[in-house]
């Protein structure tokens, strides 16, 4: 990659990150960036010696993919957002659509996680917490029939 310096536009090689120096720039685990290659998420260049070798637009999608995932997108729906984001005749409501279904399946596993706490609730409820054997929680457990 050549320099873009406006002032000298000179001819320089810009170096390449290490997996170290993109991981430190990404705010990923190396074993994430690994991983990520190896899905085809992402295709670093291999130096000579064989490391990878990170530019700043495979530095820049390494950002893309590690905000996209702490919003909690699948790497499916990071594999749809990436493509359109390299799409520049996508249309904007595809990547809406992809949006909202995440905030729809956010929203279920939400309901879900509510019915769980109260579930569990019910049961501490129903255990007394002495030292005697007998613990309500255990017999649901092991016998979800039973009330």
């Amino acid at each position: 990659m050549r320099c873009a310096c406006a002032r000298c536009n000179c001819e320089t090689v810009k170096p390449l990150n290490s997996i170290k120096q993109a991981a430190i720039l990404a705010n990923l685990p190396a074993k994430t960036i690994r991983y990520y290659e190896e899905i085809g998420l992402v295709q670093p260049q291999r130096s000579d010696n064989g490391y990878r070798a990170f530019d700043d637009a495979d530095v820049h999608k390494l950002r893309f993919l590690s905000r996209a995932r702490g919003l909690g997108f699948s790497i499916e729906d990071c594999r749809k957002l990436l493509a359109l984001y390299n799409d520049s005749n996508r249309a904007s409501a595809d990547v809406k659509a992809l949006a909202q279904q995440h905030v729809l399946d956010i929203d279920t596993k939400i309901e879900e996680l509510h019915a769980m706490r109260d579930a569990l609730k019910h049961l501490i409820q129903t255990c007394s917490g002495n030292d005697r054997p007998d613990c309500p929680i255990l017999d649901r457990l092991a016998n979800p029939e039973t009330s």
